[in-house]
């Protein structure tokens, strides 16, 4: 059922940034932060992501092609089959320690949102070179309701606190991702 594209208001264009691995959990994360940081703020999102995405995440920052294609390949090319592409992808709120994501594709002018795993979405996002929005009261948690949820998960958006927070980790308990 296509339509036309619902844009939510109050969102923060957005970039992926960095790509590491946080050894306590060992799981990666991936960084976004405003593509405008002059306009709006220099803040940063971590997203805990699992590894399958992160390896996509880190072959598309990379620029490199796998000899086979892997399953987003499969969803891309079986998009571009049908003539739909990937227009953009909003990471929409945080909710029960779960963040939540919506691609919104576009076929002969008509358009459909999916649901999906923020990871599933810039992954998609960065393989059709779509623009990523993320709901502005993520990057400000502790100034939206959500500020208790990004306590419990202790996620922090401030990129002096988390730089801090970076900084006296070991090395070894958090590098960068490699493939």
């Amino acid at each position: 059922m296509g339509g036309k594209a619902i844009v939510a208001t109050n969102q923060i264009k957005a970039k992926v940034v960095s790509l590491a691995l946080d050894s306590t959990t060992n799981s990666p994360v991936v960084v976004l932060a405003p593509v405008d940081a002059e306009k709006d703020g220099q803040r940063v999102l971590p997203i805990w992501i699992g590894h399958t995405e992160a390896w996509v995440i880190a072959m598309e920052m990379s620029d490199l092609r796998p000899a086979r294609p892997m399953t987003h390949d499969l969803l891309r090319d079986t998009l571009r089959t049908f003539e739909a592409v990937v227009t953009r992808v909003d990471i929409t709120e945080l909710r029960e320690q779960t963040f939540y994501a919506m691609i919104t594709l576009e076929q002969d002018k008509n358009y459909f949102q999916i649901d999906s795993r923020p990871s599933d979405s810039i992954a998609m996002a960065l393989k059709f070179g779509a623009p990523i929005y993320v709901a502005a009261d993520l990057f400000f948690l502790e100034k939206s309701e959500n500020k208790e949820e990004a306590e419990r998960m202790n996620i922090t958006n401030d990129p002096e606190t988390l730089e801090d927070r970076l900084r006296k980790m070991n090395p070894e308990d958090f590098g960068k991702y490699s493939l």
